[in-house]
Formats: structure tokens, sequence, C-alpha cells
């Protein structure tokens, strides 16, 4: 399972103490303990999301659906900034570490992650053929999709939970979408380099780089850079630079890779 929040990044740039102390209590009120109670554990936290590995697809699918309707339930007089996780559930074989997994299946869920509408679970056939009949929701079949990096087409299925009420899910997809007011001078946000390298060692120095960089470039009074803290919410996630942009309120976005 792969998890994070839609839009953190403009809920960070509106009011980044208030953003972190409601994500710290639903990850603790409602999403940890629907892991735990099926049997599920979170392998790492990824700033504004996380992933969790489980014993089977059905009991991944009863905690997401816990853990979002527990979610709903809190945050649903918070219409302007609502936290909302996507989330995208995949079996496959990973590669596993003391603290970390790896492998295709964990990249399919991550994909599968960023297609999920905010407060939506979104999971592969992989899954859906375990779940199928065994859990109280009902799937829409997405159909086949390209996803970045996987050289084969995966078929996605979208639960269809119940959420928020429609006028609100409308109002705060609306203010999501507004991008954010360029400054008055060149702006530009730096994104964690990909790590191409197969190296889990090669991170750390990928990440220094690009804290070298940003470090370098904030000390030019004439432009406006992005903290880290900021730009590290994408480090693992498929992203597409212009919405980046959008949500970070930048003229200029800085991919790069390490080899």
């Amino acid at each position: 399972m792969a998890a994070d929040v839609a839009g953190y990044s403009r809920l960070m740039h509106n009011d980044e103490e208030a953003t972190h102390a409601k994500l710290t209590t639903l990850l603790t009120e409602a999403v940890a303990p629907a892991i735990a109670e099926h049997g599920g554990r979170i392998v790492k936290n990824t700033g504004d999301g996380f992933l969790a590995e489980f014993p089977s697809a059905v009991e991944a699918v009863r905690a997401a659906m816990q853990f979002q309707t527990r979610i709903n339930d809190l945050t649903i007089g918070d219409v302007e900034e609502r936290i909302a996780f996507r989330v995208g559930i995949n079996i496959g074989d990973v590669i596993v570490e003391p603290h970390d997994i790896f492998g295709d299946g964990v990249n399919i869920a991550a994909r599968l992650e960023s297609i999920a509408e905010p407060g939506g679970i979104c999971i592969s056939s992989s899954a859906y053929d375990h779940v199928r009949g065994k859990v109280g929701v009902e799937f829409d079949d997405l159909g086949e999709r390209a996803l970045k990096n996987i050289d084969r087409p995966v078929r996605l299925y979208m639960a269809r939970i119940a959420t928020a009420p429609l006028a609100e899910r409308a109002n705060s997809s609306a203010e999501s979408q507004k991008p954010l007011p360029l400054p008055d001078k060149p702006s530009i946000a730096v994104l964690p380099f990909q790590n191409m390298s197969g190296d889990p060692e090669q991170e750390y120095f990928a990440d220094g780089m690009v804290e070298e960089i940003i470090t370098a470039l904030s000390r030019n009074k004439q432009l406006f850079v992005i903290a880290r803290n900021s730009s590290f919410t994408f480090k693992g996630k498929a992203v597409d630079t212009k919405q980046v942009a959008r949500d970070l309120g930048v003229r200029y976005v800085l991919e790069g890779s390490v080899a």
C-alpha cells in the first residue's frame, strides 16, 4: 500500500504548522490503528505519506477503507484546508530490507496512488482478483493503463467509497487547482534527483546534491527558491512538472538523476 496527501504542497504553503499538526493527528488516530488492526505495518513514512505492507490484499483494502472513512469523518467540516489521502494497492514480489521494501510491486502501488482520487483507493488487477466479493465495496474498472517506468500496462480498479458531500469535494478540488501567484522575481523549485544506479546508498549522495543546489541558489537574492522541505514532498513520486510549478507557485522546476 502506498499513500500520500493530495495537494500537500498547497496545504503546507498556506499553513505549514497547522497542516503538519493535522496530518500527525490523522496518522495517529485513523491510519496507524486501521493498519495495525488488519495485520499490516508501516514500512516507512514519506513526508506527506507512507508505504505499508500487509499479509493479504483483502486486509490491505479493508484497512484503507477503514482509515479513509475515519479521515472523512474527522475532516468533514474542514473544506478548504482538508487533508485527504490517495491510496494505491498492489500485489507483487518485493525485496525486503530492515527499513524499506523495493521492487516493481512497490513501484506499481506508488503509481496507483498518484492516479487515485483524493479520499479514494486505486488497486491493480492482481489485487482485485483477490478482493473481489470479499470486501464491502464495489470497484469501477478503469481499463489498462501505461504506468511510468513499468514495462507493461496494468489494469486498474477504483473503489467506490463514501467520502465528503459532493459540494464540499467540488469546492476542495477547485481550491486545490488554483495556481499560486508567481513571485515578483524569478522562482525555482529543485526536485529530488532520481537514483538510477540501483544502489540504495546513492540516495544519500543524490539528496545531498539537491540540497547543495538549493543552498547555492538561495544565496542569490534575485531568486525565489522553494525550501527543501517543500520540494522533497515529491521524492519518489511520478510528477508532472507543470502541476508541480502550479502547486509550488514557481516559474521553473529543475529535475535530475544520478547514475
